[in-house]
């Protein structure tokens, strides 16, 4: 398994998918990586010499990933608790953020029903 920017990725895959296994690259920015490395897309891991994963290495320590990624994402997500807004709130309360509807659905976010008594008349 090659490592690049400190995470195995998978040596049987094409390089673009390859690279997606690290957080913060998705496959345009794969695509991208591998561009400014010239590097051929149909290219398995396998196949990289010493001098393109170095290349590789190189290009992909440009994009923030990983840990300053998840790091920057939960900070967001705090100050949008501190400050209260809107999003924040549903943050807190573990709900949809995006606008989604929750009368019906939303379960994988809400967690299993909690059945509510009936009153009676």
């Amino acid at each position: 398994m090659a490592r690049i920017l400190n995470i195995d990725i998978p040596d049987n895959k094409r390089v673009v998918i390859s690279l997606t296994y690290i957080y913060g690259i998705g496959k345009s920015t794969a695509e991208e990586i591998c561009k400014k490395s010239n590097i051929s897309v149909e290219k398995r891991v396998k196949d990289l010499s010493e001098t393109e994963l170095t290349a590789l290495r190189k290009a992909a320590s440009e994009y923030k990933t990983e840990g300053d990624l998840r790091r920057e994402v939960a900070f967001d997500i705090k100050r949008l608790q501190e400050i209260a807004t809107y999003r924040g709130i549903r943050h807190r309360k573990n709900l949809p953020v995006r606008g989604q509807s929750t009368r019906k659905n939303a379960r994988t976010r809400k967690g299993v029903r909690k059945t509510v008594a009936n009153k009676k008349k």
